[in-house]
């Protein structure tokens, strides 16, 4: 079978498990115990914060998180580090390629009746994974406006903190940082980038070979499809109601002749793709390609940095902006460690870990703190004072475009796959 192909059934059948389960889940929940709410967890008084961190300690938190970035990872180590040091907690990451693994497994264990023994005590998570775990009554809490460093976030100032993919979060997860769509690209062979879909579309044809995309459905394969989609489709407003909703063939129409008239001009014709933004940045390193993309702004400055990327790298944003949103971690219902879990999804939002986190040589996740929630000294310590001329421009991300409804990805991603999965 070619490699794409079988690439693409593999992905297929990951992510259709936990959708396949998380259908039968329903049926499962009517045999289920009632789930304990936080307020009716006799040992997690929400209002007793020094209690909670009492509890936490000496507790293991397993925390399932996407481990497909030596960046992200390392900070994650030094996040366990932290808490070992501070609250007796030991953080064990368990890396994920697909976060809906994390979510089958706390519907698995419903189904068979586990109720407060769950192996996963924190999950990064958001979009449709965080979707399907609400609607199946999966998540603990509401938790979230609990944590005392979430002031910090001033919510009702920055609403995107309570909106997941076009859901209300209602507290069952946590915000802990923020992405968005960024464009990269070798300024020692392009000279002027392209600024819109369109703009790319000609590009490709001008310059054959040099761009591609990561295979669908990675995620930020999936998130190129949706960036396309809101700019070549007339009309954005179904996109953030639940698919069912709408046509999907006719507002999908104008994105699949995209790609069509696309992928010719793509890396190796279309034929291959790189598994991962990891992949496609390796690419741009070898020379490969000319113009690329990430879902982390800081990434090439960072990759130029620690030489993966060559120093002529520039990044940027498309004219009316790209696709961002907020990511956050949610504790499952039946999590064993709930005390640890809390304590570090409170340590997550404190200045000291946001600061750390959003340090370009450390990783560069955007904070979700709201800057005059902190004291001079605090809001000093995210000041980047690095020159690096890879690095957007400090205005960059002010155009934001809003995720459509999760339910958008999955259609999306299916579509793509019985499109172009078997070529």
């Amino acid at each position: 079978m070619h490699r794409t192909a079988l690439l693409a059934r593999q992905g297929a059948f990951t992510r259709s498990c936990g959708r396949s389960l998380a259908s039968a889940a329903l049926c499962a929940a009517a045999l289920a115990t009632a789930l304990p709410s936080l307020a009716q967890d006799d040992a997690l008084a929400l209002d007793d914060w020094a209690a909670i961190e009492q509890a936490a300690q000496g507790q293991t938190v397993y925390w399932n998180a996407w481990g497909g970035d030596s960046r992200t990872n390392d900070y994650l180590s030094w996040v366990a580090d932290e808490l070992e040091a501070r609250h007796d907690i030991e953080l064990v990451h368990v890396k994920l390629s697909d976060t809906s693994t994390a979510v089958s497994r706390v519907i698995a264990e419903k189904a068979a009746g586990n109720l407060d023994e769950g192996a996963i005590d924190l999950i990064w998570i958001n979009g449709e994974n965080f979707a399907a775990m609400k609607d199946n009554d999966l998540l603990f809490g509401p938790f979230a406006e609990a944590l005392p460093n979430y002031a910090l976030t001033r919510a009702d100032a920055n609403p995107e903190v309570r909106v997941d993919f076009t859901v209300p979060t209602e507290g069952y997860e946590a915000p802990w940082g923020k992405a968005q769509l960024t464009f990269y690209y070798d300024s020692a062979r392009v000279e002027t980038p392209p600024g819109s879909m369109t703009e790319l579309l000609d590009w490709a044809r001008t310059h054959p070979g040099r761009f591609t995309y990561p295979l669908v459905p990675d995620f930020t394969g999936s998130t190129f499809l949706k960036q396309a989609l809101i700019e070549l489709t007339p009309d954005t407003a179904p996109l953030y109601q639940p698919v069912e909703e709408s046509d999907f063939a006719a507002i999908t129409a104008p994105l699949w002749d995209y790609l069509d008239t696309l992928h010719p001009y793509l890396w190796r014709e279309g034929r291959n793709f790189p598994t991962s933004g990891p992949e496609m940045k390796r690419l741009m390193g070898d020379g490969e390609l000319s113009l690329a993309f990430t879902f982390i702004p800081s990434e090439p400055a960072a990759a130029v940095a620690d030489f993966q990327l060559p120093p002529t790298t520039r990044s940027y944003v498309l004219d009316g902006g790209t696709l961002g949103n907020v990511h956050f971690v949610a504790i499952p219902f039946n999590a064993s460690h709930k005390a640890g879990a809390l304590v570090t999804a409170n340590f997550l939002l404190s200045p000291e870990a946001q600061a750390h986190k959003q340090d370009p040589a450390v990783w560069g996740d955007r904070t979700v703190l709201d800057m005059s929630a902190l004291s001079n000294k605090e809001r000093v310590t995210f000041i980047d004072d690095s020159d690096n001329p890879a690095a957007l421009p400090a205005d960059a991300l002010s155009k934001t475009l809003p995720e459509p409804h999760p339910s958008w990805m999955e259609r999306l991603e299916a579509a793509w796959l019985e499109r172009y999965g078997n070529q």
